[in-house]
């Protein structure tokens, strides 16, 4: 039967196909030019914790892979979520990238109202590393193991303080959990930062914290801190010497801090591959590793994939560790 399409119809019919083909094309065009200009690394804590030692030299080693320029934007508050809605609203192109710690999953179980949907407005791109963490204590604390901090909070239930970096910090968790599992009750103090956690500890305004042992170390060399234990299964290279709670007869306890980078929701997978890929190369570089390595670092650098399954397995477990320990934001 004879085509009995009007030029007008078949030229419509024509352009209909022809922007199909570009749309499906899209993903792959924006990746092949991606990046040409600045990318914008959220880091959800203030400068000087252990995000931010990770983050500079990691924005050091992206910038010549990329050659674009990768800049840290410091968006602190409210235990990591307001770096995170600002990401979760930010446009999915690649340019705007979010490092998120533990606590990421903690807050999706610990905040009631969170502004946005942890699983759903976000984009995985890498698992960059893992940190042991450190229960250090101020130099005024007697205690120097974990049963004697257990002798010692015990002796006066509450009054025993634990600093950390946030509400929904890994290390406000961490101490909440060793808490139940002890049967001890200490007193939350919560700060912006770990940084500012390390300078109350020694302006002696808290006892203790259970915190990123890149940040606490330095001060442990010195003797103005002492270290009581590693919350990891494993003893941490950068403190070889200290055992870890495991060790010290808290059997099954496994707190360990992780870093990863997220765009938001609907950032195109070439794009989060590209940066994946390159942020695997970064990890490998000498000078990336010997970073990593003086602050306790274990580099990773994974799949966007095997990211959203790790995130999803923390969220199970610390919404399990919330209900348990009746944590809440203070």
């Amino acid at each position: 039967m004879p085509d009995r399409q009007t030029p007008t119809r078949r030229r419509a019919v024509l352009l209909g196909l022809a922007l199909a083909c570009a749309a499906s094309a899209l993903p792959a065009a924006t990746a092949a030019q991606w990046p040409d200009k600045p990318i914008q690394l959220v880091i959800p804590y203030p400068p000087g914790g252990s995000a931010d030692l990770l983050a500079r030299p990691l924005a050091l080693q992206l910038q010549q892979q990329l050659k674009q320029p990768v800049v840290l934007e410091y968006k602190p508050g409210a235990g990591g979520t307001v770096a995170s809605q600002y990401v979760a609203r930010a446009k999915p192109d690649g340019y705007t990238l979010l490092m998120v710690l533990a606590a990421h999953a903690i807050n999706d179980s610990l905040y009631p109202n969170l502004p946005y949907d942890t699983r759903k407005d976000f984009a995985p791109v890498s698992l960059v590393a893992n940190l042991p963490m450190i229960v250090a204590a101020s130099s005024k604390l007697p205690a120097r193991n974990v049963r004697e901090l257990i002798e010692v909070a015990k002796a006066a239930p509450g009054k025993l303080t634990f600093g950390s970096a946030g509400n929904g910090n890994t290390g406000h968790l961490a101490a909440e959990y060793f808490s139940s599992v002890t049967g001890i009750k200490m007193m939350h103090v919560p700060y912006k930062g770990s940084a500012n956690v390390v300078t109350a500890m020694l302006a002696g305004e808290i006892d203790l914290t259970f915190d990123s042992i890149s940040t606490s170390m330095p001060h442990i060399r010195s003797g103005r801190m002492h270290a009581i234990a590693v919350t990891s299964p494993r003893r941490s290279a950068l403190a070889p010497d200290v055992p870890t709670i495991q060790e010290q007869g808290i059997a099954g306890f496994d707190v360990t801090g992780w870093y990863a980078v997220l765009g938001p929701a609907g950032t195109p997978a070439p794009i989060r591959t590209k940066l994946s890929e390159a942020i695997a190369v970064a990890l490998k570089q000498p000078a990336m590793q010997k970073q990593m390595e003086s602050g306790g670092y274990e580099a990773v650098g994974s799949t966007p994939e095997a990211l959203q399954a790790h995130i999803e397995r923390e969220l199970v477990r610390w919404a399990k560790v919330v209900k348990d320990t009746g944590a809440r934001v203070d």
